[in-house]
């Protein structure tokens, strides 16, 4: 017998319970006690265990028939209500990497009541993010992006319409265009160089260097990365059970207090200052504030800056902080950076710049291995379904979310030679790279999705690295070998290590 005519069956079953208890069961105080009745608990109980039966069996229905009839791609077989999240792992992209192996490089998990279409192959990348990639432009928005009504504001989160896109544009002239990042050069070169007093420093007391991450920052990624039951069975959004949202308003509003505070500072001098010297991106942003056409509020720039500050601070550390533990595992490739930076920089006192970058090809393929090994965010910002779309004789089904595995498709042996292996010759072999056309390489996405900061993340991760292995050599703290080195990551929106690097620098 079919679900759903069983499900009908007894539903009016249950019903039809439920409405003969009401009409026969008498009431109780006005009964003689010498007439004998039925326990009037008999129907109700009945009919609870009618109607637990009929729900259970209509969420398994919905379960089995939907895989069955709307061509979902393969996956493992989901259990009612929980769907396929006893499959997970504490490393989610590790477990369904392992999935991927067993159903394919399309494939469909059931996480409680959200179904979720896999992506762990290139020419499947290409597809979602290229062919269909208007049809796949949304974002699966977590509860805990909801906070402060970021998802309203956020260029993350906002649909790909026109307040999206007005954002996009913004950032895109005033922050990361070519000429905006030239203009700059100089204020990041400045902190780099705090970067390396800081190092220097760190030589003369024999110090352990630590890049730890703000504890505000930290707190929010962690919980928009840790699984949240809200997610997965909506109905409990308004209990807030893991207490997620509660604690992520605290950090938020925390860091909008900041930003608040930097801003009236700025408008205050500007309020004491004969003319406006429009001389970096609040400035500016504070004069499309003010314009009477404008449609960008002091709201919008609050919650652009709260998006781009958490967006842009742990996914460059943490990429660092990799490709040291990388270097420092493996002396010989960390030598062979440092003799072709020394080699452009001889004769030279100032340290590595901008402009050094394309002269250090085996330093570009040192961030490129760390970025397919380390991969920032290891499913991409989950996308999500617009419409239903076939893709591969399959149906992807709107309002679907979408995990791009980019951590699996950087560890495919069929797409990398000795996959896990750190090897960054490999990329001076082929040209790769991380702008969204090589699709077995989207470390930062691709399609009108891919990351806004991809240019600025480029030109720091270079002079950071660069100037970090450039005058200093370094040796694990409590003197660990390398090879003993604790190499697991931390799941979360990104990936950083599990134990952060604790490394002494050393003079050269």
């Amino acid at each position: 017998m079919d679900y759903p005519i069983l499900f009908l069956l007894l539903s009016s079953l249950s019903l039809f319970t439920f409405i003969y208890a009401l009409t026969t069961t008498p009431i109780r105080l006005s009964i003689p006690h010498h007439v004998h009745t039925h326990n009037p608990m008999d129907y109700p109980i009945l009919f609870l265990l009618l109607s637990s039966l009929s729900l259970f069996t209509f969420i398994y229905a919905l379960t089995i028939t939907g895989r069955r009839n709307s061509r979902l791609p393969p996956g493992p077989y989901p259990f009612p209500v929980i769907g396929n999240l006893l499959k997970l792992s504490d490393k989610p992209h590790r477990s369904i990497a392992t999935l991927s192996k067993r159903y394919g490089p399309l494939m469909s998990l059931k996480l409680g009541s959200r179904t979720t279409i896999v992506v762990s192959s290139p020419d499947l990348a290409k597809e979602f993010f290229h062919t269909h990639d208007i049809s796949f432009s949304s974002r699966t928005i977590p509860y805990t992006a909801r906070i402060l009504d970021h998802d309203k504001y956020s260029i993350v989160w906002l649909p790909t319409g026109d307040e999206w896109r007005r954002l996009r544009r913004i950032t895109r002239e005033l922050f990361f265009s070519v000429q905006c990042l030239d203009a700059s050069q100089l204020l990041r070169g400045e902190k780099v160089q705090e970067l390396v007093d800081h190092v220097h420093e760190c030589c003369r007391n024999e110090k352990a260097v630590n890049i730890e991450f703000k504890e505000a920052v930290m707190a929010l990624l962690n919980f928009g990365g840790r699984p949240n039951l809200a997610d997965f069975f909506p109905i409990l959004k308004p209990f807030d059970p893991q207490g997620f949202v509660r604690q992520g308003n605290v950090y938020g509003k925390k860091l909008l207090t900041i930003i608040d505070r930097i801003v009236d500072q700025r408008l205050q001098s500007r309020l004491s200052s004969s003319s406006l010297t429009n001389n970096d991106v609040l400035d500016s942003l504070l004069n499309l504030v003010h314009k009477e056409e404008s449609m960008f509020s002091r709201e919008d720039m609050r919650h652009l800056f709260l998006a781009l500050f958490i967006a842009g601070t742990d996914t460059t550390s943490s990429t660092l902080e990799w490709a040291m533990t990388e270097l420092i595992r493996n002396p010989e490739k960390m030598n062979s950076a440092r003799l072709e930076i020394t080699k452009l920089m001889q004769n030279k006192k100032e340290n590595i710049q901008e402009k050094d970058i394309s002269q250090l090809p085996y330093l570009q393929a040192v961030i490129k291995e760390t970025l397919r090994l380390h991969p920032p965010a290891p499913f991409l910002v989950p996308h999500q379904a617009i419409d239903t779309v076939e893709v591969q004789g399959y149906i992807v089904p709107k309002n679907a979310q979408i995990f791009c595995n980019v951590w699996a498709m950087g560890r495919n042996p069929n797409i990398w030679p000795d996959p896990e292996t750190f090897m960054p010759k490999r990329f001076l072999e082929v040209k790769i790279d991380y702008k969204g056309q090589n699709y077995e390489f989207i470390p930062f996405g691709s399609g009108r999705r891919i990351c806004p900061g991809l240019n600025i993340a480029h030109r720091m991760l270079h002079i950071m690295l660069g100037s970090l292995i450039h005058k200093f050599d370094w040796k694990l703290d409590g003197n660990i070998r390398a090879q003993d080195m604790d190499m697991e990551e931390k799941f979360g929106l990104t990936l950083p290590r599990k134990v952060p690097l604790m490394a002494i620098p050393i003079k050269l």
